[in-house]
């Protein structure tokens, strides 16, 4: 005769308790944003913010509709996008190519880590000035100040990286006779791509607040564009729509970089469950 095991402990938990754990996980982040929204739009509807200086959430979706409806929202968008993108890829292979030289090679760490680390500690907005004289207001000079600023986190993170693996792993790398190349891929990389990660999403907050930046002070054209066109004229619910615009690309480019996180470093979370 079978007994039915009663035991809640051991009991495993029904499809519809992990469902609804797995929304309650879903939306728990957007918790706060959408209770400050919604405290926004009544403080607005009631008088006690005015509309005026800080217009209420309804307005800003208004503006969104009628600007995306003459298509400039989405040109801007794709136009700061392409500068965004574009400053990344450029910053961020010169940064990781750099990490590599001075992180594999003790020459080359003697002769270019000193001089990388000195033009780090420039802040890369103040070089603004001089990248126009150079470079002009054209798109050149809003590419490059992203890559500046970009590179230096991806450099620093690497190199840090690659610096601190185990020297014990190297050496076991080394008796069982790997060439450079798969001491490269199979020690050195993946013991620093944690590091390097945590670099590439900390470059992706660097890579927005540098195109704002680049957007606002010498542009006829992004989301920044749009925001100081809509300063000229007290357009406040446009200005609000850009920021707000920001702050969503923000949240989309840390969600990709911590899926690719998730992704490619899967096999620390399989080593932390056979343990």
């Amino acid at each position: 005769m079978q007994t039915v095991n009663s035991n809640p402990i051991n009991a495993k938990p029904s499809l519809g308790s992990r469902s609804l754990k797995a929304v309650i996980r879903t939306l728990l982040p957007w918790a706060i944003p959408i209770v400050l929204i919604i405290a926004w739009q009544l403080a607005c509807s009631v008088g006690i913010i005015d509309t005026t200086v800080l217009p209420s959430p309804s307005q800003v979706v208004t503006a969104s509709i009628a600007s995306a409806q003459t298509g400039v929202l989405e040109r801007n968008m794709a136009i700061s996008l392409y500068r965004a993108i574009s400053g990344f890829l450029i910053g961020g292979s010169v940064g990781f190519i750099l990490a590599l030289c001075t992180g594999l090679s003790k020459t080359l760490n003697l002769l270019l880590n000193s001089s990388v680390q000195m033009l780090r500690n420039i802040p890369h907005l103040a070089l603004i000035p001089l990248i126009i004289v150079w470079l002009g207001v054209g798109e050149a000079s809003k590419i490059s100040l992203v890559a500046i600023g970009v590179l230096f986190p991806i450099y620093i993170n690497t190199y840090h990286g690659l610096t601190t693996v185990d020297k014990r792993l190297i050496e076991m790398g080394r008796s069982y006779q790997l060439n450079a190349w798969q001491l490269f891929t199979k020690i050195l990389l993946p013991g620093a791509l944690p590091t390097i990660l945590v670099g590439v999403r900390y470059a992706l907050g660097v890579m927005w607040t540098t195109l704002i930046v680049s957007e606002t002070i010498a542009s006829s054209s992004g989301i920044g564009y749009m925001s100081t066109n809509a300063q000229n004229f007290m357009d406040m619910p446009t200005i609000i729509m850009c920021i707000v615009i920001y702050a969503l690309l923000g949240k989309v480019s840390d969600v990709m970089a911590g899926s690719l996180e998730k992704s490619l470093l899967s096999w620390q979370n399989a080593g932390r469950t056979q343990n």
